[in-house]
């Protein structure tokens, strides 16, 4: 951040679901305050990660690790569906021993305090079936997606106020051409990109206090974070 800075150059951090329309659409759901005051996240984001697969090639240490690799996605959307930023972390970390685990956790579950008395949990895993999906509550409905965070099969929303269900699909689309453009608008255009190095900086703060806490085995402190964009609705970018 503080070379881009001094260079005069753009720096965004590739977040392709910034410009995705099911999950730019769970956002604005949110800030509509049609679930009412959102409460708590949940999620599961984990796959079977082969031996000799890269990532389970990279120990902790050089970042390699189930949070490093798919807990972002997790962390990312709690932090920009509260649009807040977390305040307290508690994890821990579980394997089974096989060879494949030598050098990275098999599977990590993390709880998140936010601001408000909001709490966020999340699983992420490299040895079990594939999963991904997020789940938001308020105190007057629910909101799944599911896959969540998926680029090759269509995103579903399944939406419940008062008891009422909905379904919508948001068809497979490719979502890294989007993120391109948006870049090179912001180059050509003197614009600072909305996932800018500082929205990189807020995750990877978070999943190093995952690993201490993990650790440690007790709660991690987060210092207060100032100046973090969130995403705009107008983010949305279709590209067939």
């Amino acid at each position: 951040i503080r070379a881009a800075r001094e260079n005069g150059v753009k720096l965004m951090v590739a977040y392709r679901l910034h410009f995705e329309q099911g999950n730019l659409e769970a956002i604005r759901l949110v800030r509509s305050g049609e679930i009412g005051e959102a409460r708590f996240f949940t999620s599961h984001f984990s796959q079977q990660v082969v031996e000799g697969n890269v990532r389970v090639g990279y120990p902790l240490a050089q970042g390699g690790g189930t949070v490093y690799d798919m807990g972002t996605y997790c962390i990312n959307a709690a932090r920009y569906l509260f649009e807040d930023e977390p305040v307290q972390v508690s994890a821990f970390s579980a394997n089974n021993g096989e060879k494949r685990f030598e050098g990275v956790d098999e599977m990590t579950s993390v709880l998140l305090r936010f601001p408000g008395e909001r709490l966020a949990e999340f699983t992420t895993s490299f040895g079990t079936a594939d999963t991904s999906t997020f789940t938001v509550a308020g105190t007057k409905g629910s909101l799944t997606l599911e896959p969540a965070y998926d680029y090759t099969a269509p995103i579903v929303h399944h939406l419940t106020i008062g008891g009422a269900r909905q379904r919508r699909e948001f068809p497979r689309r490719d979502q890294f051409g989007p993120e391109i453009l948006y870049f090179s608008d912001c180059v050509l255009n003197n614009r600072e990109p909305e996932p800018s190095g500082l929205e990189g900086l807020a995750d990877v703060r978070v999943i190093e206090a995952v690993y201490r806490s993990a650790r440690e085995g007790k709660p991690v402190d987060l210092p207060q974070l100032e100046g973090v964009r969130r995403p705009a609705i107008d983010q949305n970018i279709y590209r067939p």
